[in-house]
């Protein structure tokens, strides 16, 4: 398979996850910033190597050969991240574009050395689950921060949003992946949410808390 054929297979998975139903054209050429064009001649190729279910103007899903390869690659991709952070000290907010790199590695014989390697984890450094190599994967019981009450706490463990800008934000606010965050008021107003994390207290916008998922601990 080409780069961009696996590009794609992961964007339709990573897209399918969000939404749970077909995905559209549309979405697909938004994510990978290419024409819808450039999509549906892509997609034609993909249906016809049985990676995708595919007809025009009725979305896009993965057969189960397409979404075995999805999740090989992202499987990839996330143990690379964890090598990054762990073995090689980067920050959790640069690994992302290295791991785009290397997540096209073909050996699995590589992939699957680097996983015993890292003792095989279940997570990434951003909270997301690792297929193993039978394309299984652990599911956290978690859910957002912006939905917790007032007096509740939850653990830090993931984020949905990772790009750099966000998690470079955290890391001024020192949120990681296991902070303990109390929910200490919230704002009709503005939907702002006053959080306690350890002893530090701060106020965060509505659009913060809805891009961090959090495990309830009471």
């Amino acid at each position: 398979m080409t780069f961009s054929e696996e590009n794609y297979l992961k964007t339709i998975y990573h897209l399918t996850n969000l939404s749970d139903s077909e995905v559209s054209t549309n979405a697909i050429a938004e994510m990978i910033e290419t024409k819808a064009s450039s999509v549906t001649d892509m997609l034609r190729k993909l249906s016809e190597k049985d990676l995708v279910n595919y007809k025009k103007y009725q979305g896009v899903s993965l057969t189960e050969k397409g979404n075995l390869i999805a999740k090989m690659i992202v499987r990839k991709h996330r143990l690379w991240e964890v090598f990054l952070v762990k073995k090689l000290d980067f920050p959790w907010d640069e690994v992302h574009d290295i791991a785009e790199q290397l997540e096209h590695i073909k050996s699995e014989e590589l992939i699957n050395k680097l996983d015993d390697f890292l003792g095989n984890p279940t997570e990434d450094p951003h909270g997301d689950p690792i297929p193993d190599a039978q394309g299984r994967m652990v599911k956290t019981d978690k859910q957002l921060l912006s939905d917790l009450a007032v007096n509740q706490i939850g653990i830090c463990v993931g984020v949905k949003d990772s790009s750099a800008d966000f998690l470079k934000y955290l890391d001024k606010q020192e949120i990681a992946l296991g902070s303990k965050i109390e929910i200490i008021s919230k704002e009709t107003f503005d939907l702002s949410i006053k959080i306690k994390v350890y002893t530090k207290e701060l106020t965060i916008s509505n659009k913060i808390a809805s891009n961090l998922f959090v495990k309830v601990a009471y």
